[in-house]
């Protein structure tokens, strides 16, 4: 069992999940006195779709077509994969998980590559990801959200965190995330970065996404971190010209009132 400091101790004795709590600096300046050892290791996250939830959160979409889709799903709208995210004060490596549960099993078909890699050190980010029926090789300087911290905390994983906010105005994002000062890393799932902790808990668009940390292994690690040496053939482009590829793309989405999270990862 992990050891708390009296102040994490008093915070789990009480009742409410969600407290006011002291100030973000005053907070971090006693995290960063108490944990000042980096830490690494891994994450495995369980990613949470909700179709339905994705569709609403879609305000060009007829109210009808949402409706629609809300009969048609039913309680049979959500979608579960596994993700892990290995990382270190220097980098972090985004990937899918080598366990899959039945529901994941099921869409085996899936094989695209998809990795997100942070070199912090460095300042510079490469992703692999796949954007209407195209593999991209992003490579680029290190970009992370703006984001605006706030003061609530809750258990995530067995750690505390407090919250911050993203507002992605390419994407129509709003994504509320949950980082641990006890884990002093810039690093998170998907795209996530450039906060005080490791990010543990990330909600896009009030559920239509949930990316939750249920195991983490700190440990040193080695291989790991290393980017993949099997060559992936793929476009390689910019942030800047990535970004261009989706903007345009959930523009024509918009123009046909067609779901633009079909074609694109959330």
């Amino acid at each position: 069992m992990r050891n708390y400091t009296s102040k994490h101790l008093a915070i789990r004795s009480m009742h409410s999940a969600r407290l006011s709590v002291l100030p973000f600096f005053a907070l971090l300046l006693r995290s960063i006195a108490v944990f000042a050892q980096a830490a690494e290791g891994e994450v495995r996250y369980t990613v949470v779709h909700d179709w339905v939830k994705k569709l609403a959160a879609l305000e060009y979409v007829s109210a009808r077509e949402r409706e629609h889709a809300a009969y048609m799903w039913g309680n049979r709208s959500e979608w579960r994969e596994h993700m892990r995210l290995f990382f270190s004060p220097r980098c972090s490596k985004y990937e899918e998980a080598q366990e899959k549960d039945v529901e994941q099993a099921a869409y085996a078909w899936r094989k695209d590559p998809l990795l997100f890699y942070r070199d912090f050190e460095r300042q510079r980010m490469f992703d692999i990801v796949k954007a209407e029926g195209r593999l991209y090789l992003i490579e680029d300087s290190l970009y992370c959200p703006q984001w605006k911290v706030l003061n609530d905390i809750k258990e995530v994983a067995g750690y505390v965190c407090m919250n911050a906010v993203w507002e992605d105005s390419l994407k129509g994002h709003r994504v509320e995330v949950w980082f641990a000062l006890d884990l002093p890393v810039p690093a998170g799932p998907e795209d996530l970065c450039g906060l005080p902790g490791l990010i543990l808990e990330a909600n896009y668009n009030n559920g239509a996404m949930v990316v939750t940390a249920d195991q983490i292994d700190v440990r040193p690690l080695k291989a790991e971190l290393e980017l993949p040496k099997t060559k992936v053939k793929g476009r390689k482009v910019s942030l800047r010209e990535y970004r261009e590829v989706v903007h345009k793309y959930i523009t024509e989405q918009k123009k046909a009132e067609k779901p633009w999270f079909w074609g694109l990862r959330y």
